[in-house]
């Protein structure tokens, strides 16, 4: 029984030994250059704890429709489904490789039942290994969990795109419900006034001009019907498309002035999107990936050690297999490696030293970009408010413009043309401001989503 507890002693050793080597460098994280200690948009108040960026999704709308659109999304868009496979052909790949790590064992018998034969009658368990002496393994198994780790970080961003098209989209589809509206009523006081300047024309109290200018305002605002129309078919096509379902009609909620997303929102400082934002963690995991691979790489230009052993049982006859005489076993060594390959493991780690230069260059870009989509939104945010505040003083002096307007028509002081140009103002600036608030919750959504929020 000694020998068999020789064989696993020397076992024991050589993996001990195995693990002590490990050739290649140790990650650090790069310091960004120039990375700004806060933002340059004065109105951002920096309160991480508070930040928009902690908040979930559903705990920023009061919208029950847009509430149950962004969940159909996250149950069923295709782009997320697509993540999660690739999730798990990560772990697929990661789960062979981390195999490689411990022995191959295996089993074989043969049973002879004439003596005179050569072959003996054995029953034997037999091992490879290939020890990861200098954590070729090791390092290739690293590689692969920091990507296995940004696959879940790009789910995240599928996420947080997800929730953020899906909202934005609502909004604009909301925004075209209000024109449609404003537009069925511009054709419907348009027709009144064309029917009224019809009288007038035939009892000889107007001009033909009169007459012409009021039937092109018709037809100009049936067009823009009929355009608005078009892209509101286009737009709960493109809510159904992310939502994964088949084209139809879409459920409405609240109209977009009736929103309560608050705009008043602290956010955190730029340092933060490092581990908020899954894109630039991400990154950052694809950066330490890479630099896993230079010691793959390194590795490779140092010899490999192979083990080979069986232990087992073998006789002549069938009879006497498990006799203690019978026990047999052996371990055996193999060394292989590099002599000369013109220098062609020399340029392997190279090349992994350069793909982890680039890495660590877009990781670095990608924080940089972050802070700029940050700076943007926060800007638009604050622009947006300020843009609807002037559009909707705009909007309600066009209303008045339009009722001195016809009064003066009536009473002869003007000319229709002054109604018109009054009417032209004040549609405009109703479509305007039905724009601007959708931009403006749409600007809430591109902050939260800069900031890393949305995917949880």
């Amino acid at each position: 029984m000694s020998k068999k507890y020789n064989f696993v002693a020397t076992l024991f050793l050589v993996a001990l030994l195995a693990v002590s080597c490990k050739v290649g460098p140790k990650y650090e994280r790069p310091e960004i250059k120039n990375s700004p200690k806060e933002y340059l948009n004065k109105q951002a108040e920096a309160k991480v704890n508070d930040s928009i960026a902690n908040v979930k999704w559903f705990d920023i709308f009061e919208d029950a429709v847009l509430k149950d659109l962004i969940q159909k999304g996250l149950d069923n868009n295709y782009d997320l489904r697509i993540a999660l496979a690739r999730i798990e052909q990560s772990k697929a790949v990661l789960g062979i490789t981390k195999a490689d790590l411990y022995p191959n064992i295996g089993y074989s018998g043969q049973v002879n039942s004439q003596q005179s034969l050569l072959q003996n009658t054995n029953l034997t368990a037999t091992m490879s290994w290939e020890l990861d002496f200098w954590g070729k393994v090791r390092h290739e198994t690293g590689a692969l969990r920091n990507e296995l780790l940004a696959s879940d970080e790009a789910r995240k961003v599928v996420v947080s795109n997800l929730v953020s098209e899906i909202a934005s989209t609502y909004f604009q589809l909301r925004d075209y419900d209000n024109r449609l509206i404003f537009t069925e009523k511009t054709i419907e006081s348009r027709k009144r006034s064309d029917e009224i300047i019809n009288q007038r024309f035939e009892k000889g109290y107007v001009s033909q001009l009169d007459k012409v200018q009021v039937e092109q305002q018709v037809a100009i605002a049936e067009q823009a019907l009929q355009q608005i129309k078009r892209t509101i078919v286009a737009l709960e096509n493109a809510l159904n498309v992310l939502t994964g379902q088949v084209p139809g009609p879409v459920a409405r909620g609240k109209w977009n002035h009736e929103q309560t997303v608050s705009t008043q929102i602290p956010v955190e400082l730029p340092s933060a999107l490092l581990e908020n934002r899954p894109d630039v963690k991400g990154s950052e995991l694809q950066y330490k990936a890479a630099v896993e691979r230079i010691g793959v790489a390194q590795a490779m230009r140092f010899p490999s050690f192979n083990i080979a052993a069986f232990a087992g049982f073998a006789s002549p006859e069938i009879s006497n297999l498990f006799d203690s005489g019978s026990y047999i076993q052996n371990v055996g060594g193999g060394l292989f490696g590099p002599l000369f390959n013109f220098g062609k493991n020399k340029q392997r780690v190279t090349l992994n030293r350069q793909l982890a230069e680039e890495s660590k260059l877009n990781f670095e870009k990608i924080v940089i970009n972050a802070v700029a989509e940050v700076e943007n939104a926060l800007v638009a945010l604050d622009t947006y408010n300020e843009e609807w505040n002037a559009s909707s003083r705009q909007t309600e002096a066009a209303r008045i413009y339009l009722k001195l307007s016809q009064a003066r028509y009536d009473n002869g002081y003007v000319s229709y043309l002054e109604v018109l140009d009054a009417e032209r103002s004040l549609f405009d600036s109703e479509i305007n401001l039905s724009d601007l608030s959708q931009e403006k919750l749409s600007a809430v959504m591109r902050l939260y989503k800069a900031l890393g929020g949305g995917w949880q």
